[in-house]
């Protein structure tokens, strides 16, 4: 069973097991662990064999309407007259899929903080593999020919559809600012991004230089808002993650259920994983998203399952009995 397939297995489980499996840092565990519950149970689906876009229903969500189209034309912009805010090329192995074919494998692809936040995969043009096409589509205006928009195809024949074939639009740049020609493919454009043999699910892989320090504490927390307190605890968590605020994870059980509504949000973070929200109402009044929380959440945040995180700037935080700062 290769890496690939023990990560699909795992996100076909159950939530109980598939958690169980975030919490196992070691795949060879997780191996020895899916072996034991396959001889067990029958509810494990058989591997996925990455054949398709219904592999993967979170991705191919980007599209050609302009609303996407004009995001990556204001960043060709910024990226022609300001360059990228650094980049390094990356040892990772990073491949994507797109209609059952790599449309590349590489172990040449970028690391590009468009901004100061968070890095993109940008790949080669050179690492395109020789049955995809790249074609461009359009110049961008006042970039002196150096960056156009494009799309990827590749040709297949288990499909008559050819939007299944075909990319939405991505960036083709050949700018001084970037070592090689590079292309710009907005994540959602493939059907799956492969780091290693791990699947990516999120929009942009990890910074290398940021990380995630979690301490438990016995200094109390107390959270409130318009003089109501929403939690209070003695035995919080502290997450310390570079260049971020601290955020203070609290039990369940220390905070006042009567004052938060269920949300539909969620977002996806690659550090802890997927998090769930809550709104505050206190009377009449609502604040949306203020609270958070993550039921599965990445091996290296497994500390945080389950406890429940407050936006601080939205609302009020004493840490023994000190008001922190907004």
């Amino acid at each position: 069973m290769t890496n690939a397939h023990v990560y699909a297995v795992i996100d076909s489980l159950n939530p109980a097991l598939r958690c169980a499996m975030y919490i196992t840092t070691s795949v060879t565990s997780c191996r020895r662990l899916l072996s034991h519950l396959k001889t067990q149970s029958s509810r494990l689906s058989p591997p996925c064999h990455f054949k398709s876009k219904q592999h993967f229903p979170r991705y191919r969500a980007f599209s050609n309407n302009m609303s996407d189209v004009d995001a990556l034309t204001k960043l060709a912009h910024k990226l022609a007259s300001e360059g990228p805010h650094k980049y390094e090329k990356t040892p990772r192995r990073v491949r994507g899929l797109l209609n059952g074919k790599y449309i590349f494998d590489t172990t040449s692809a970028y690391l590009v903080w468009e901004h100061s936040y968070f890095p993109h995969f940008y790949i080669p043009v050179a690492s395109l593999s020789p049955t995809t096409t790249l074609t461009k589509t359009s110049p961008i205006q006042n970039a002196n020919d150096t960056i156009h928009l494009g799309t990827l195809s590749t040709s297949s024949s288990s499909s008559s559809d050819p939007s299944n074939t075909r990319t939405p639009t991505v960036l083709i740049l050949n700018i001084p600012t970037l070592p090689v020609p590079l292309l710009k493919i907005p994540p959602p454009a493939l059907d799956q991004w492969f780091e290693e043999d791990s699947p990516l699910y999120t929009s942009h892989p990890k910074d290398p230089y940021k990380r995630i320090t979690i301490l438990p504490s016995s200094r109390s927390v107390k959270i409130s808002l318009r003089s109501t307190v929403l939690a209070s605890t003695s035995h919080p968590f502290f997450l310390h993650e570079t260049s971020l605020p601290v955020r203070s994870y609290l039990p369940p059980t220390s905070v006042n259920w009567e004052y938060l509504r269920k949300s539909d949000t969620t977002t996806y973070c690659p550090y802890k994983g997927q998090a769930e929200y809550y709104h505050v109402q206190i009377g009449d009044e609502v604040w949306k998203d203020v609270v958070w929380y993550y039921r599965f959440p990445a091996s290296e945040s497994v500390e945080i399952k389950d406890l429940v995180c407050f936006y601080d700037e939205k609302v009020d935080v004493e840490v023994e009995g000190v008001e922190e700062g907004k």
